[in-house]
């Protein structure tokens, strides 16, 4: 009945406001780490909010300076009850993206939390203040119910996620020994679909490129110069199709993983993609020829153009441009060597012959791939735990679709990495109008509980 009980007290944070108080105040926070004028707000989510919150739940907590100069502060916290006992690692992020403003739909705004119907609005709430926030209270409801964890708990906030991680990496490195743990447990991104319970083990890697192509100095008159000189837009359009077919399947051969390995197909065979009632419908004929949807952004790699600029495009001219520019975006899986994506591009595009097209990668160290195996005993573990609470099985994904500095954790302090998400893919995350699913939250705070009741009360565990 005790499991039941913190169950019980998390549905109840939630039910009585207590959830949405403690989001508030943290969606408050206008912590955009791209905004170099919201630095001090960084480090006030940290000493202001968070450490004070894991404070009363037991936790003793230390903010450090980040080593990078483009990075905010991080804040390290942990919970040591006994060193005999399993320890847990978990991550969270509390820098969001630019707020957008002007861009929200009136009646909402990014800095207020603000609850219609289901939604509950606001920047940071699906990513990643919701998260961690649900993780807390999911913590203390195991602590108010038994008094104490029965494990140990390290906790990690780090105020840079959505500028790559500057100096994170440095401070697992530093930090190694007083990181150290069993397992990962943490959430960020979608589940597979709103109402089904999703593990993910790693996530794939991301590396953005500007490809340019510059003529000449300035623009020339169409009438006068038309096929008597090259058009830099034209050159650009072409060198992206010889990067994919028509349908977006990749034609780079370095950025094409040999296949699908057997654990992978297992573990995605029957899972679709729902990204709700407001989500995109899925384009059945775009990608990789051969792969279901959900192989597709799971299994494989994907190439997108993220802008593209030629010209003016809001005045035209009846002038040919001397430039055109496009930002683009592998997502790659394991398998893929990140050090030879932009290498691999350059090549290929001298052998198409567009040696005229710049490549640069507009990141440096951006989120490396990362899988850990479906059939791993914490992934089997967990999923048993939250089948539990649940009443139903959850989709368990060999990593997420997006990017997440999972390599750090996995590479550098050597964990398990599992991930429960606790969003949902049309959550209008880096975008206006970002909100988290009042159903979900609940339900996530439900599971969550049921897991980390779990971790004290098993009689063993994997280590």
């Amino acid at each position: 009945m005790s499991r039941e009980r913190a169950i019980a007290h998390a549905e109840r944070y939630f039910d009585g406001g207590g959830f949405f108080a403690d989001l508030a105040r943290r969606v408050a926070i206008p912590t955009e780490s791209q905004n170099p004028e919201r630095k001090a707000d960084l480090g006030r989510y940290l000493s202001e909010e968070m450490a004070p919150s894991l404070a009363r739940l037991g936790f003793r907590c230390r903010i450090l300076e980040n080593p990078a100069a483009t990075g905010g502060p991080l804040l390290v916290a942990e919970r040591i009850e006994d060193p005999s006992l399993v320890t847990v690692f978990s991550y969270g992020h509390g820098d969001v993206i630019r707020g957008q403003e002007a861009q929200w739909r009136k009646g909402i705004e990014p800095w207020k939390l603000i609850r219609e119907g289901d939604r509950i609005y606001g920047r940071g709430t699906a990513d990643n203040k919701g998260q961690h926030s649900i993780n807390l209270g999911a913590i203390a409801a195991v602590l108010e119910t038994r008094g104490k964890l029965g494990f140990n708990c390290k906790f990690l906030i780090e105020t840079g996620e959505e500028t790559g991680s500057p100096g994170l990496r440095e401070v697992c490195e530093r930090e190694r020994q007083a990181l150290s743990a069993d397992v990962l447990i943490a959430s960020d991104g979608p589940r597979l679909s709103p109402g089904r319970p999703t593990l993910f083990m790693g996530t794939r890697g991301a590396l953005n490129m500007d490809l340019v192509v510059d003529l000449r100095a300035g623009g020339h008159h169409s009438g006068n110069w038309g096929g008597l000189i090259a058009n830099p837009g034209i050159i650009l359009a072409q060198a992206l199709a010889a990067i994919t077919g028509p349908r977006g399947e990749i034609r780079v051969a370095e950025w094409r993983p040999d296949s699908l390995t057997p654990s992978v197909i297992e573990a995605l065979a029957g899972l679709e993609v729902d990204g709700g009632e407001d989500g995109p419908r899925i384009d059945p004929d775009w990608g990789e020829p051969g792969l279901t949807p959900v192989e597709r952004v799971f299994g494989w790699c994907s190439f997108e153009v993220l802008a593209f600029v030629c010209g003016n495009p809001d005045k035209p001219v009846n002038a040919i441009p001397p430039r055109a520019s496009c930002h683009c975006q592998l997502r790659y899986v394991v398998g893929i060597d990140p050090a030879d994506i932009a290498p691999a591009l350059r090549r290929h595009l001298d052998q198409a012959g567009f040696p005229m097209v710049k490549v640069t990668p507009a990141r440096d160290g951006f989120f490396k791939a990362t899988r850990l195996a479906p059939d791993h005993p914490w992934v089997k573990w967990t999923a048993t735990s939250l089948a539990r609470t649940s009443g139903k099985p959850p989709a368990v994904l060999p990593n997420l679709g997006g990017s997440l500095p999972n390599d750090i954790f996995a590479d550098v302090l050597g964990l398990p990495t599992v991930w429960i998400p606790h969003s949902y893919a049309s959550c209008s995350q880096h975008a206006p109008n970002e909100h988290l699913l009042a159903p979900v939250a609940r339900d996530a705070l439900r599971l969550m509980a049921g897991v980390f009741w779990d971790l004290g009360e098993a009689a063993q565990l994997p280590r």
